[in-house]
């Protein structure tokens, strides 16, 4: 089942904030508008919206609409702009199989149109009201930075461990994701107990949903994934299943090889690398892991009121674990 299919009762909602986020990001310069407008174009799941527009639902949907739509075009344009910048620091031709700002317009226009889009959510946020929302989104952009910073430190870095990579997925995926469900409960006037438990519910989500990604990296054809199968180990990246199979001597050997002969880096090592890593039981550990983050998120909105609203969070948990593509 398409994730899309199961929260069809927002559609509607949904198709506005689309439209919003189009006239949004409308700049007055032809390139910077058309750049960003790229990037709108390609698509995306749009999971952030929809966390937000479901965790509104656990308190007055109705009468908060406009704040609760302000905060998810906000949200969405953040993830965005960290595209954005992500596609220039790695040098990134393609993104959801189309040619990314950095590709067709250079690093420059990409960066500058990166700000932008941020400048605009941070516009858009102005709109809503309440110091509690603003106080959050600023510390999770402030952790978000820090991600990316720490994923640029590590790259090529074979000495690494395993908290290093989930204090790195936490602050470059999970608290956005944890983030939008806490101030959609918070712009809907949710309780704060409930705000709380929706944002638990969302980091552990979004660490689920980053080590899938990270696995499907390995796992999933280049047709599939918009971009060439080991895109994150050609950048240097180590994820979750790199992390599992250094684990193995044979592996790590090759691992340390190609990282240090990184020049010379070509399609046949990296073929050899994931043939060694498929031989191991790096995939198949790293779904456990994601399975443990679901479990704990299904726990923490297991006191919530039983709307519709929860059944879509406890399906799309189950969803993301099933996730093959």
């Amino acid at each position: 089942m398409k994730l899309a299919n199961i929260y069809s009762f927002l559609r509607k909602d949904l198709h506005d904030i689309e439209q919003m986020l189009t006239e949004t990001i409308d700049a007055e310069h032809p390139i910077l508008r058309e750049a960003s407008l790229q990037l709108l174009r390609a698509g995306g799941k749009r999971i952030r919206p929809v966390f937000v527009l479901l965790s509104a639902h656990f308190g007055d949907y109705k009468a908060n609409k406009e704040k609760i739509m302000a905060v998810a075009v906000a949200l969405e344009l953040i993830h965005m702009a960290t595209l954005v910048h992500d596609d220039v620091v790695d040098d990134a031709e393609l993104r959801r199989g189309k040619p990314t700002i950095k590709h067709l317009y250079g690093n420059r226009v990409a960066m500058y149109s990166g700000d932008y889009i941020l400048a605009r959510a941070l516009e858009v946020i102005t709109t809503v009201n309440i110091p509690r929302v603003h106080s959050a989104l600023s510390k999770t952009v402030v952790k978000l930075v820090e991600g990316e910073i720490s994923q640029i430190e590590d790259k090529y870095n074979a000495n690494q461990k395993l908290r290093d990579y989930l204090r790195r997925i936490k602050r470059k995926t999970a608290l956005l994701i944890a983030t939008s469900c806490k101030l959609g409960a918070i712009a809907s006037g949710a309780e704060k107990k409930q705000a709380n438990r929706l944002y638990r519910y969302g980091y552990n989500v979004g660490m689920s949903f980053q080590i899938i990604d990270d696995i499907l990296d390995f796992t999933a054809s280049p047709e599939e994934l918009g971009k060439p199968t080991g895109s994150d180990l050609i950048q240097g990246n180590i994820t979750l299943p790199v992390l599992y199979a250094m684990e193995d001597e044979a592996f790590l050997k090759e691992l340390k090889s190609v990282f240090h002969h990184k020049e010379n880096l070509c399609e046949e090592r990296i073929g050899h690398l994931l043939d060694l890593l498929q031989k191991t039981d790096a995939i198949e550990k790293s779904y456990r892991l994601s399975n443990l983050y679901l479990q704990k998120a299904l726990q923490s909105i297991k006191p919530l009121e039983n709307n519709k609203a929860k059944r879509t969070l406890q399906t799309i948990a189950g969803i993301i674990g099933k996730r093959r593509s």
